[in-house]
């Protein structure tokens, strides 16, 4: 079992940057890692994975060529660099872990609110 801290977020003005971290109490080596949202009534939304499945991509479609995600290994903890913010991006972000070959993410973070102002 893994535990997964984000830390980051916060109040920012449209086009502006914000950088997420998440860190985990384990190797996040063993674990496919990802990044996903959620904005006040609606759904759950994929931001980032360092694991592609299938015929998807790294990142959500709303985030391409805006926000770059990386893992670094040997402090366990994934980023999420966000740059050029607009106010739709306005959601509480999750970290999220599952185990290679696991369908679901079984390990969530607490969340990280991210508030974009226009």
């Amino acid at each position: 079992q893994v535990q997964l801290v984000e830390s980051g977020g916060g109040l920012v003005q449209a086009g502006e940057s914000l950088r997420l971290s998440c860190t985990a109490s384990g190797r996040i080596s063993s674990y496919v890692m990802g990044w996903f949202r959620q904005a006040p009534g609606k759904d759950r939304e994929f931001v980032w994975t360092n694991v592609r499945r299938g015929g998807t991509t790294n990142y959500g479609d709303s985030v391409k060529g805006r926000f770059t995600a990386w893992a670094d290994y040997t402090k366990n903890t994934v980023y999420l660099q966000m740059n050029m913010l607009k106010p739709e991006d306005t959601a509480v972000y999750y970290c999220a872990a599952r185990l290679m070959g696991a369908d679901e993410y079984d390990y969530w973070g607490q969340g990280t609110q991210v508030t974009v102002s226009s």
